[in-house]
């Protein structure tokens, strides 16, 4: 009846071994698909009602091209560098800005708030905010005499609209990537918290300590 009880109590232990194998592989398994999702979901950003804000300062971007930005020439004409352009001394500040604000302005905003990658939107972060530097700088340029004293047009409507779209939008693309960069630290301190606490379980049922 010993040697009986005995074996009998070996296969229980065996198989309350195997269970406990099964159900630590399934949970394993089941939380490599929810490390996957997080990864996903951290990828992303959720502007929130600040895309509407986003939104309406690319359209203002799109409209300061079709304004003035010095004498006659156009934001589109200092993009294209046509006659236009050029009768103004239209200098390189100004050309930089317009073409940053197309790209990153425009281009890298309309992208990350389509995609709502989290890179996109770094990359327009750092875009809009060179290109509120040069608008700036384009500003302070049409206010300054050039060579031989020449003196243009100063900066007209189009150049000042599209400066201060560009600081808006770097403004706001700040707080959406700043606020999922939050988000995601604390994501990976809890996981952190909660890998070291599975560990520690195991280590306990593996060694038979309450």
């Amino acid at each position: 009846m010993d040697a009986g009880s005995a074996a009998n109590h070996e296969r229980a232990e065996g198989n309350e071994g195997s269970v406990n194998s099964v159900e630590t592989n399934n949970f394993e398994q089941f939380r490599d698909d929810l490390d996957a999702v997080e990864r996903r979901i951290a990828g992303e950003i959720d502007p929130g009602v600040r895309a509407m804000v986003v939104a309406g300062a690319v359209f203002v971007l799109l409209l300061s091209l079709v304004l003035p930005h010095a004498g006659g020439a156009r934001g589109f004409d200092v993009l294209l560098s046509t006659d236009a352009a050029r009768l103004e001394h239209i200098g390189l500040p100004s050309r930089i800005f317009v073409w940053f604000l197309v790209v990153f302005g425009v281009g890298f905003s309309t992208l990350a708030l389509m995609t709502r990658r989290w890179f996109l939107a770094w990359i327009a972060v750092a875009g809009t905010a060179i290109t509120s530097v040069f608008g700036v700088f384009s500003i302070w340029h049409r206010q300054t005499p050039g060579i031989g004293n020449y003196q243009g047009a100063g900066p007209a409507i189009g150049l000042i609209l599209g400066t201060i779209a560009a600081i808006v939008l770097t403004f706001h693309w700040i707080r959406v990537v700043w606020s999922r960069t939050a988000l995601q630290l604390a994501a990976e301190e809890q996981r952190r918290t909660a890998s070291a606490a599975a560990e520690e379980r195991d280590r306990r049922r593996l060694t038979g300590e309450n």
